[in-house]
């Protein structure tokens, strides 16, 4: 099986790959958020106090935090993976990414990271979300062993 995700599914993604190093062929992770200490100062305003619900009040239940980041257990990753993160992200910043790219080694895991100037957090360019697309499907094609089918071609009927 394999698993995608963006945004907080990209946190489940990443965290699910790590929970469970034998269970996934594939992931494809969409800007994700993956670190729950660092993103309530790299994130706006807005966002920033989402995790007190959902993990506690800051900081209080600072260990809950460090024990719910998917970036604890990242060195556990075996599956292979593509990251996909708009430079531009102000919600789930590059750095959320890179911190797990760091933990990471290439040698021991398959990973591609697709970064995209000037997008931010949910692609909206057609050229990047077809590139996006693309390299997910590549990933599928290889961690499951098939063959894409060739895209269709319009032609005027």
């Amino acid at each position: 099986i394999a698993i995608r995700g963006g945004s907080a599914g990209g946190w489940t993604a990443v965290a699910s790959i790590a929970a469970e190093p034998g269970l996934y062929r594939a992931a494809a992770v969409y800007y994700p958020v993956l670190d729950p200490v660092s993103w309530r100062e790299e994130t706006h305003d807005f966002e920033s106090r989402y995790l007190d619900g959902l993990i506690g009040p800051w900081p209080a239940a600072a260990d809950r935090y460090a024990h719910q980041s998917p970036l604890r257990e990242a060195d556990r990753i075996r599956t292979p993976f593509v990251l996909l993160q708009g430079l531009d992200d102000t919600v789930c910043p590059p750095a959320q990414a890179e911190r797990l790219l760091q933990r990471i080694d290439p040698d021991t895991v398959p990973y591609r990271c697709l970064t995209f100037e000037g997008e931010g957090h949910g692609f909206r360019r057609s050229a990047t979300v077809a590139a996006s697309l693309r390299a997910e499907l590549r990933l599928y094609a290889d961690a499951l062993g098939f063959t894409p089918a060739a895209a269709p071609s319009c032609s005027p009927s």
